[in-house]
């Protein structure tokens, strides 16, 4: 009975997927020394220099506080700038930062493929593309 309702609960259901790809993605990401979260933060804004810290952490679907606490140790590491004007903070990427997309790059191809190895590439694309337009209709409501 217990089984049941694991099974039926997307609360349980999403965030044990969740810690199963945190897992694999921690692992993916271990040859450059950051998790998964600090390197799509460099990579956004290496695409998008001088970005606000605030559309930072929309982007991320990160509190504030969090980005902030992000956004201090990739400064400890030389990889983004902060610069403040009155209100507004914005986050650039060092020269450093920039040197480390390629291998970012490798991180995110290595863990694709891990996934698409066990669910099928078609599986793990489409569940992607699902689960963000299922999160953008939870989000909106």
């Amino acid at each position: 009975m217990l089984d049941s309702y694991f099974t039926n609960c997307l609360y349980f259901t999403a965030n044990r997927f969740s810690r199963i790809m945190n897992k694999m993605a921690e692992e993916a990401f271990a040859p450059i020394g950051l998790s998964p979260t600090y390197a799509f933060l460099i990579m956004a804004v290496i695409d998008q220099p001088g970005m606000t810290q605030k559309q930072l952490s929309e982007k991320l679907h990160i509190a504030p506080s969090t980005c902030t606490r992000f956004v201090d140790k990739l400064i400890v590491k030389q990889l983004v700038d902060r610069r403040q004007e009155g209100k507004l903070v914005y986050i650039s990427p060092t020269e450093k930062g920039e040197q480390l997309l390629p291998d970012i790059k490798k991180c995110w191809k290595v863990l694709y493929i891990r996934y698409s190895d066990i669910l099928g590439k078609e599986v793990g694309d489409q569940l992607s593309i699902d689960l963000h337009q299922l999160s953008n209709q939870l989000e909106s409501k």
